[in-house]
């Protein structure tokens, strides 16, 4: 397969440079080829845009709906051909990677229904014969910039809340998703939007992001990736006064309490911290155990961890895969050569089941670090996790909370209280009581807190805020 732009509803192939992807289960295995674009296709998608939305805007809320129903359709359709390029792309495993696209096809459809739903309010009047209300307007043209790790849904939470405010929107995917992405647009291809409504352009960011920031005619940007670069792309739309959403790093963690359920808290917790290879935002990197249960909590999580499956993505079987790339191969390692000669190991996992040469990384969990080292600070974005001691409640919240970053944390307990007020106290945008840190339900708000995220939600009702301006109408009638 081999990458093309979609722009205007037309399909072209760039000519700024060619990257050849290889599939990081077995790098002997080309996947596909990318064409990347430069400074003028990327203007191009915007102007695009801009002439699209107006009379995307105009269509009636229903109108937009029938549109993303079809997207929805067209996508369950094609979910098979779909998942198996995303896994053979960036390495998830091949059951994680079905689950993903279904819950794109569940994102369009939960966005869909939002066109027939009320979007203002009445607000009263203190004068007589005077009818106010608020009604929410579309931004424009939204820039869409999402990342590989979940090469299918994040771009569909963006996008769908997007096209059913009546925005026109320019789409970005990572390197390290391009095919995944053009596969998608082929498939939405079909959906009859108005020419120019969804744009795709391929390209680095390095090349078309400074274009994007301080060029282009766009009205809002939404960006997920790494906590620097979404430092860049906020301080660059707060210069243009442009609509700025960011979904950075996090440091996730989940607390052990003396009296935790560890047939709940230890497969939770695994999951937490391996599945997809650990390259979640919102994977369990610190593992905060009570002291009392500290020993049997640490025995029983290495022998899970012990007995996991890393396979080839394709593997139905397989519990992890590799990681998605050389270069994120690399950055991992680094931190797994520091764990090792810095800290005590607790339990790796065996090595990778299978023919073939990959990118794979074992899980690894290690202890004997201080709450300050970098690798209980830093995010690894990788399958390594470190165990921390806590004396009690207090302690644990508070090693929660010593972290720049704020995405999601959970607590093992039966303890209504304790819960409670670990809901209360807990520093992070997302918190779960006997749950893994991993994922939340996409009817429900995404987001952090601190250098996690900026000031707005994914997600749910609350994208809706994003996409959309909150206009106040006021007629005197008498």
């Amino acid at each position: 397969m081999e990458t093309k732009n979609w722009i205007g509803g037309e399909w072209s192939e760039p000519a700024a440079g060619v990257i050849e992807v290889r599939n990081p289960s077995d790098v002997a295995e080309t996947v596909g080829i990318i064409h990347l674009s430069g400074r003028a296709e990327l203007l191009s998608a915007v102007d695009a845009a801009r002439r699209s939305q107006p009379k995307w805007a105009a269509m009636t809320g229903a109108e937009r709906g029938e549109c993303l129903y079809r997207m929805a359709n067209l996508l369950e359709l094609h979910s098979s051909e779909l998942a198996n390029l995303a896994s053979s792309e960036m390495g998830k495993p091949i059951a994680e990677m079905r689950g993903e696209v279904a819950r794109g096809v569940n994102l369009l459809r939960y966005y869909a229904g939002e066109g027939v739903r009320a979007n203002g309010q009445m607000i009263p009047s203190s004068q007589s014969h005077v009818k106010q209300y608020s009604v929410r307007v579309p931004v424009g043209v939204a820039a869409i910039v999402t990342p590989w790790n979940f090469p299918v849904a994040i771009p569909i939470w963006k996008i769908a809340p997007a096209l059913i405010c009546g925005n026109a929107v320019v789409w970005k995917p990572a390197e390290h998703a391009c095919l995944t992405a053009v596969k998608m647009a082929e498939i939405w291809s079909a959906a009859r939007l108005p020419e120019g409504t969804v744009n795709l352009i391929i390209g680095k960011g390095s090349v078309i992001g400074n274009a994007l920031l301080e060029e282009a005619r766009i009205d809002a940007i939404s960006f997920t990736g790494s906590t620097g670069t979404g430092l860049r792309v906020a301080a660059a739309s707060a210069a243009r006064n442009l609509k700025f959403q960011t979904e950075m790093g996090g440091k996730n963690a989940a607390v052990v309490l003396r009296d935790a359920d560890l047939d709940i808290a230890v497969p939770a917790i695994v999951s937490g911290a391996f599945r997809s290879a650990g390259q979640k935002c919102t994977a369990t990197s610190r593992i905060i155990v009570d002291r009392t249960i500290y020993d049997e909590f640490a025995e029983r999580i290495a022998k899970a961890t012990s007995n996991l499956r890393m396979a080839n993505a394709r593997d139905e079987r397989a519990f992890l895969g590799p990681v998605a790339s050389k270069e994120q191969f690399k950055s991992v390692n680094q931190y797994v050569d520091t764990a090792l000669s810095e800290a005590r190991t607790v339990a790796i996992a065996p090595e990778a089941e299978g023919n073939g040469e990959g990118y794979y990384i074992r899980p690894l969990l290690v202890e004997g670090v201080s709450a300050d080292h970098a690798l209980v600070q830093e995010e690894v974005f990788g399958p390594l996790a470190v165990i921390l001691p806590a004396d009690n409640t207090d302690e644990a919240i508070e090693l929660v909370n010593r972290t720049v970053f704020g995405l999601s944390a959970s607590v093992f307990t039966k303890n209504l209280s304790d819960a409670f007020r670990f809901l209360e106290e807990a520093e992070a945008g997302m918190v779960r009581v006997n749950q893994e840190t991993g994922g939340v339900e996409y009817q429900a708000p995404f987001g952090g807190m601190k250098s996690s995220s900026s000031h707005t939600r994914e997600q749910g009702q609350s994208a809706l805020e994003f996409y959309t301006h909150l206009k106040t109408c006021s007629i005197q009638y008498r």
